[in-house]
């Protein structure tokens, strides 16, 4: 936790709360950013909302003329919800449609098969969902996240965990980086504040059924459960524990839960659950720019495109802004860079400054951005944001 104290802090304060064919311009007259996101499998719903985030941010500064001179453009990829086919999808985009700078690749499994051929390419990658704290600890210098790593979202969420009362609680996990790292992170941080960690079921992300998980979890004892999936998946877990009677917390991490979009899916099995959020739409007066929300949200609305899907979704627009911040500083489209200037990238994104600090062995270092940190409820049918 040492290399993030002091962005911890501010960040808790707060939560508590491609190519551009320089050469050959006349032939090529966009800047090709390679968007690599799950838009088919387990995680598509959350790689939908990225791209859409994504077209907003670029339209937007397409109609101010682009970025140094060009418009961008983006190249988008589907991983299937697989690692083995984001590593292939990848090599596609930098080898055959020559973009030289690309976000991705949602899943923490996805973006850990990606990384290598960042490192055989050296093309630099902005992170926008991706939580496991391997990815910024792995020694990539072509990486730059802009989402918190679970390390950090256990950290805020240890500010205020003691105000609402858990005594002991347990994890229900999807079964990869993602989901094993957030229950190793959130483990941590409660048992240095005093609190019991009871079991630690996994499920795998193809699962449709966790009878036999929360069956288990509903005689242990605890008080709170903890659960990290994608929306689809964490619907059908909010489904099958109403059934059961389950009447513990139930809190979501990850910040890609789409509370609105779990209304819609499971109606009043959502009420009475907790949720990690690292955007606030429902309060737009509570973010760092609240113009800037209100704006995007409105185009979001305007687009006729899920309401329940922004919370997804800003990701790709602020990820989009600090990649066209970064080619602006360049003054180039070339992957070198484009890397080294996104160590001097300073902007305010939806959720907070997006500024890049050091992560990783010294010398192979990672960049990694903190945003804020919502902890919300869902109580009668909406999203509230409670004071705690």
């Amino acid at each position: 936790m040492n290399r993030f104290h002091s962005m911890i802090g501010q960040t808790a304060a707060a939560a508590v709360v491609a190519f551009g064919l320089v050469g050959g311009a006349a032939a090529q007259s966009t800047i090709k950013i390679g968007m690599v996101q799950p838009l088919t499998g387990a995680f598509a719903a959350a790689g939908t909302d990225v791209v859409n985030g994504a077209k907003i941010a670029v339209d937007e500064i397409n109609a101010k003329g682009g970025v140094i001179g060009e418009k961008l453009e983006l190249v988008i990829e589907d991983t299937k919800s697989n690692p083995t086919e984001a590593a292939s999808v990848t090599e596609k985009l930098v080898v055959r449609d020559k973009v030289t700078v690309l976000m991705g690749a949602s899943s923490s499994t996805a973006t850990l098969a990606v990384m290598p051929k960042l490192m055989e390419y050296k093309v630099p990658m902005l992170v926008e969902t991706s939580s496991s704290s391997k990815i910024t600890t792995a020694g990539n210098p072509y990486i730059f996240r802009i989402a918190p790593p679970s390390e950090v979202e256990a950290a805020v969420f240890a500010k205020i965990v003691n105000k609402i009362g858990i005594k002991k609680a347990d994890f229900l996990v999807v079964n990869n980086d993602w989901g094993r790292g957030t229950a190793d992170e959130f483990t941590k941080v409660l048992k240095e504040k005093g609190i019991s960690v009871g079991l630690v079921e996994r499920m795998d992300q193809g699962a449709q059924d966790m009878n036999a998980q929360l069956t288990k979890l509903k005689g242990s004892g605890a008080d709170t459960l903890f659960v990290t999936t994608a929306v689809e998946q964490l619907s059908l877990v909010l489904k099958q524990a109403a059934a059961l009677g389950f009447n513990v917390r139930i809190i979501t991490t990850g910040g890609s839960q789409n509370p609105d979009q779990l209304i819609t899916n499971v109606g009043k099995a959502a009420d009475g659950s907790w949720h990690l959020a690292f955007f606030a739409p429902w309060a737009p007066d509570a973010t760092p720019s609240p113009a800037a929300t209100k704006a995007f949200v409105a185009e979001w609305n305007k687009r006729g495109l899920p309401y329940g899907s922004l919370t997804s979704s800003f990701r790709g627009y602020d990820g989009i802004r600090a990649i066209a911040e970064a080619i602006k500083i360049a003054g180039k489209a070339e992957p070198e860079a484009i890397r080294e200037a996104f160590w001097k990238v300073n902007i305010l994104g939806l959720n907070g400054p997006i500024k890049f600090e050091k992560d990783g062995p010294k010398g192979q270092e990672s960049g990694q951005s903190m945003p804020n940190v919502y902890l919300v409820k869902i109580e009668n049918g909406k999203v509230v944001v409670p004071k705690i």
